[in-house]
């Protein structure tokens, strides 16, 4: 499929600069693009690569006046970055299959609901009483166990598992290997130090919109709710345990966890690697660098790093002295050597 720098910009309504009728045809990096393509500039740290690229077209913001002269057709737009996702949902719309039926063999057991458009993968389980939206579509080998609901347009891939009674909402995208709903990590020590188990009677709760990466795992509560709100994006490998919240827009990065009965607030980043611990609250709108620790709660709208984790600008100081350690060790070190032979 080939698209004119003209029909991207009436989609996108950008301003085209250079010749219209360029055609593309595929995605790439400013970096690594070839003639056909299309890429986008919206960090600054990248503008030099406007000048040596190969793209057909790019997509900068409207106020980009270039230094230099460019080769490519420029589309300018209010969010390169955003237009661009758009212009990829809207290919993955095209070039995705679109299954529908029910295969053979899997199984469906009695009273489970499926509503039109569906579809259900071979080796697929449904369990007792789930109930199955519309266009919902359930790859091979996932399980969803008895009790689930699963709202209209929503997505589980090869592998994934949803366990008993879970509720998973409208639009919602979950990868292969994730496991939505094993029991939290509940145990009790008697005298004799023994651990015995602690049964999570709760469910996960799933809003809409959400997407869950592959190998990512969501406890049940031990009782009441662990919910994830609607929007929330979930690299791969990330660990939220029960009874958890996760507030609405949040992203988090790969192979975050989150202890049990902490709340994670909306519009929250959190890097990779970032380590939440139990039963505290990290405030709206916060930033959390990778591979981060917080051992407590913070405000909203902190911007921490670290660990333990602290505000951005004293760990980029405490950095900053660190990298002179040696310099001051060794200085300190001849200094009380001179002291001695005094």
């Amino acid at each position: 499929m080939q698209f004119t720098a003209q029909i991207i910009a009436s989609h996108l309504g950008g301003e085209v600069v250079g010749p219209a009728d360029v055609t593309v045809s595929n995605f790439a990096k400013i970096d690594d693009a070839g003639p056909g393509t299309i890429t986008f500039l919206a960090n600054p740290k990248y503008t030099h690569f406007i000048y040596t690229t190969k793209a057909s077209v790019v997509l900068v913001k409207r106020d980009f006046v270039p230094e230099h002269p460019v080769s490519a057709t420029l589309i300018k737009v209010d969010d390169p970055y955003g237009c661009l996702a758009a212009l990829l949902s809207l290919a993955a719309q095209a070039i995705q299959p679109r299954p529908i039926g029910i295969e053979q063999p899997c199984h469906i057991a009695e009273g489970v609901e499926i509503a039109d458009d569906c579809y259900i993968g071979a080796f697929a389980y449904i369990g007792d009483g789930a109930k199955i939206g519309k266009g919902v579509k359930i790859y091979p080998q996932a399980y969803v166990g008895p009790g689930v609901t699963i709202g209209d347009g929503t997505t589980v891939y090869a592998g994934a598992k949803i366990y008993y009674n879970c509720r998973i909402g409208q639009r919602c995208i979950i990868h292969s290997g994730a496991v939505i709903g094993a029991d939290g990590f509940g145990f009790a020590p008697d005298a004799q130090g023994v651990y015995h188990k602690i049964e999570q009677l709760g469910i996960v709760e799933i809003e809409d919109d959400v997407e869950i990466g592959a190998n990512t795992t969501i406890d049940r509560s031990v009782m009441e709710t662990t919910r994830i709100e609607r929007g929330v994006k979930l690299d791969n490998l990330i660990q939220i345990a029960h009874n958890c919240v996760v507030g609405h827009d949040t992203v988090m990065a790969a192979q975050a966890g989150v202890a049990g009965s902490s709340r994670v607030g909306a519009h929250c980043m959190v890097g990779g690697q970032v380590g939440i611990a139990g039963h505290i609250t990290v405030g709206d709108g916060t930033e959390i660098g990778a591979q981060s620790g917080l051992p407590k709660s913070v405000e909203p709208k902190s911007r921490i790093m670290g660990s333990p984790a602290v505000p951005f600008g004293e760990y980029a100081r405490t950095l900053a002295a660190f990298k002179q350690l040696p310099d001051v060790l060794r200085r300190l070190d001849k200094l009380e050597n001179n002291t001695t032979k005094s």
